[in-house]
């Protein structure tokens, strides 16, 4: 592997402010780090701040919103009308 062309791979921790979470993993995303911060086991990792996790994600968190509540066919029925069956 060529010396200085891939990025730094090491300990980050990703924090969810929406949710209040934190999780340590290695990533090469320390580039794009906004500070840091003192873990649990006393060291100091860089901490990258992200807006969606799987703590905060409706789809994880259950909390997800039915948008299509009547169904694709009952609504294109309600728009065009359905056919007759003689027509069928």
């Amino acid at each position: 592997m060529k010396k200085d062309l891939h990025p730094e791979y090491g300990p980050v921790v990703f924090r969810d402010g929406t949710a209040g979470t934190a999780f340590l993993t290695r990533s090469t995303a320390a580039s794009r780090a906004r500070g840091t911060v003192e873990w649990e086991d006393g060291r100091t990792y860089p901490v990258v701040d992200v807006d969606v996790s799987s703590a905060s994600h409706p789809f994880w968190t259950g909390r997800a919103r039915v948008l299509d509540s009547e169904g694709r066919v009952e609504k294109f029925r309600r728009r065009y009308g359905q056919r007759p069956a003689d027509q069928q």
